[in-house]
């Protein structure tokens, strides 16, 4: 397959998958507006890659035209205009056989071939860990690409920080803050359970934050007893309410993460850790337990300034790499600057909360208990 890479630059795409994060829309803002100051066309891709395996689902083709005027006043908005997915992995695309079993099949050479179709010079993919891992692929198969990082989790290496995290944390922060009044009034304890996946991040964040009791995360496996030593412990010194943070990745000592759906094509999904947590602090110390899982909650809304400003920043240095003949990789943020990664150093492993970091030492300076 022939390799496109250096060809001058007169059109490029724009894709985003994987779940959505405040952000996304002003990504797509500033690609947009710096593509076209180098006099190059814009386009989206609909769904992902979804637009290109099957245009014949979209009135528009599963490709839409980007000018100025349609990428105008949509940085502070959340979601994607593009719309997005996290199903049908093209490296794994899901097929229905005629027996009724599910065949696993690889469509990237088909997506090369529709860029090519479309005279689509080169691209900037914007997603997470598996967006990333697709587009190494295709890099590999000879699309000129850059990749812009992007998960409300924070769990991506190579970069500081991605654009939705401080958003998910601020909304998580303000649900504890909530949280602490109603919990206090019933002398409650309250689990929230909060998205990460396999990373503890939000919980942290928003469970410091947030006055948090007990922060459960995915890198330090939790003793339930040690959770019901500090409610029993709050409850002599005259505290009759706390709050537990859950992460939906978070797993008990010899236990296994908690999983409420496995489905071909996609990555399993996560969740009912908090109703478990609950059931267990009730029959251990007898006190009346709530569960609230915020789950998609915090990946809508409008993305705070920082997500949005690194959320532009990012549009506008993948725009800025093409033009210097990158390919192959992500923008990283590296404060005080955006750099540029190659995609397999990004992907090689995911980044996890050290229990050594000052956040969590300051958790446990404070007496909260990660169990």
């Amino acid at each position: 397959m022939t390799n496109i890479s250096n060809q001058p630059i007169k059109k490029i795409a724009i894709s985003t998958g994987g779940g959505d994060a405040p952000g996304l829309n002003a990504v797509i803002r500033a690609a947009t507006l710096s593509a076209l100051k180098h006099g190059w066309e814009v386009y989206g891709v609909r769904d992902g890659f979804h637009g290109l395996l099957l245009p014949e689902e979209y009135p528009d083709g599963g490709l839409v035209r980007l000018p100025r005027e349609r990428v105008s006043g949509i940085a502070h908005l959340g979601g994607t205009i593009l719309g997005t997915s996290n199903r049908n992995n093209p490296m794994r695309y899901p097929i229905l056989k005629a027996d009724g079993t599910i065949e696993e099949v690889d469509r990237t050479d088909e997506i090369v071939r529709a860029f090519r179709l479309h005279h689509i010079d080169a691209l900037i993919t914007v997603g997470g860990d598996g967006s990333l891992a697709i587009a190494d692929v295709l890099y590999q198969k000879g699309l000129r690409l850059i990749s812009v990082p992007k998960t409300i989790d924070n769990d991506l290496d190579k970069t500081d920080q991605t654009f939705g995290f401080d958003t998910a944390v601020g909304f998580a922060t303000e649900a504890l803050d909530r949280l602490h009044s109603t919990a206090a009034s019933h002398g409650r304890v309250m689990v929230v359970e909060v998205m990460g996946r396999y990373a503890g991040w939000i919980a942290l964040h928003s469970g410091v934050a947030g006055s948090a009791h007990a922060i459960l995360i995915p890198e330090h496996p939790y003793d339930i007893n040690k959770v019901v030593e500090k409610i029993k412990e709050r409850e002599e010194r005259g505290n009759n309410f706390t709050i537990v943070v859950v992460a939906e990745g978070a797993t008990p000592r010899g236990g296994e993460v908690s999983v409420v759906e496995h489905e071909a094509g996609r990555a399993e999904r996560l969740g009912g850790i908090g109703e478990k947590v609950a059931q267990q602090i009730h029959e251990r110390s007898g006190k009346e337990t709530r569960v609230v899982v915020l789950g998609h909650l915090l990946r809508g809304g409008s993305p705070t300034s920082f997500d949005r400003l690194t959320a532009l920043r990012f549009g506008a240095a993948a725009v800025r790499g093409l033009a210097a003949g990158h390919s192959g990789v992500m923008v990283a943020l590296d404060p005080p600057h955006v750099k540029y990664v190659p995609i397999p150093d990004a992907i090689g492993k995911m980044k996890k909360v050290p229990m050594t970091s000052d956040i969590v030492l300051t958790a446990q300076e404070m007496g909260i208990t990660f169990g």
